[in-house]
């Protein structure tokens, strides 16, 4: 069986040396070196060039390496075969890591202490206990549920928005768009971690941002297009939220000219909420990849028509 893998990250030989180790038999490819296009069976990419999927007449498996499936379903002419998962069932710690880091910042007001400091200003503002400061976290998938979790556990009120109804101990969930008004509401800091849908393009925007409480913040670790840019600028001008952390963008480098760069109330982190590592991946894909073989179901499948 050839595979057919996009390296974006880690070196190439690195890759090779886990799978030879999980599966020694097993041909990869590292794209561009695609050799003879019938031979692939497996792809294990993050992107490639719209349609090129298609044109491999034996393919029976798409591995996402990326943790939305936005940039795969894109693709008009993606093969009609299995799309799975590869990464953590259980979550990334690094993304719990970047969303504890980034909702404590707000709590405890430190980008209004840094600009505070840059305008030699002693101020106090109010010091809340964790439980004290209610957090909301849109999307509660694999890598959601942990960071709600992971918040949870540090004392914070938790609360979860997600698509259809569902029950998780200790994590108050609202569902549905009926839902959203309610939990925007309640959610002093919202966290966004949801998949980008058709329904979920631009669901940060004036209407949520009003809803949310006077002096909330958003942090964006979800995907650019989440967040209405202009919205989020008037509704910090006009100081109904007090900061934004975001480190996803619809362009990425962020343009030199975007004015979010320049926003004081913004914290810009340049997609490094997390560290995607090939040595957490290759044995998913191997695994994927001998549940196929073995004609096994498999697990952490994408659905096409809702998106992830």
């Amino acid at each position: 069986m050839a595979l057919l893998l996009t390296s974006f990250f880690g070196a190439p030989a690195e890759w090779r040396k886990l799978f030879a180790a999980q599966m020694p038999d097993l041909d990869v490819r590292i794209w561009p070196e695609v050799g003879n296009e019938a031979d692939i069976e497996v792809a294990a990419v993050t992107t490639l060039p719209r349609g090129k999927l298609r044109s491999f007449p034996n393919l029976k498996m798409i591995v996402s390496l990326l943790a939305g499936a936005d940039v795969l379903l894109s693709d008009p002419d993606l093969p009609d075969v299995p799309i799975v998962r590869a990464g953590n069932p259980d979550g990334d710690e690094m993304m719990s890591e970047a969303a504890l880091v980034h909702v404590l910042r707000h709590h405890r007001h430190l980008p209004a202490y840094w600009a505070a400091q840059q305008r030699c200003e002693w101020i106090s503002l109010p010091r809340l206990r964790a439980r004290e400061r209610k957090v909301g976290v849109m999307g509660l998938g694999v890598i959601g549920l942990p960071v709600a979790k992971a918040l949870a556990a540090h004392g914070f009120a938790v609360a979860g928005w997600v698509r259809s109804p569902r029950r998780h101990d200790g994590i108050e969930t609202f569902a549905g768009r009926e839902q959203l008004p309610a939990f925007l509401a309640r959610s002093e800091i919202v966290v966004n971690l949801l998949p980008l849908t058709p329904e979920t393009r631009g669901i940060l925007n004036a209407g949520a941002f009003a809803q949310m409480p006077r002096g909330g913040a958003i942090v964006n670790l979800g995907r650019g297009a989440h967040v209405v840019e202009a919205d989020l600028m008037v509704a910090l001008d006009a100081d109904h939220l007090a900061g934004a952390t975001l480190d996803v963008f619809p362009v990425e480098p962020l343009p030199k000219e975007s004015p979010l760069w320049r926003h004081s109330k913004i914290t810009i982190t340049p997609h490094v909420a997390r560290r995607i590592d090939a040595s957490e991946l290759v044995p998913n894909i191997c695994g994927a990849i001998r549940a196929f073989q073995a004609g096994r179901p498999l697990e952490h499948l994408i659905d096409r028509k809702r998106g992830y």
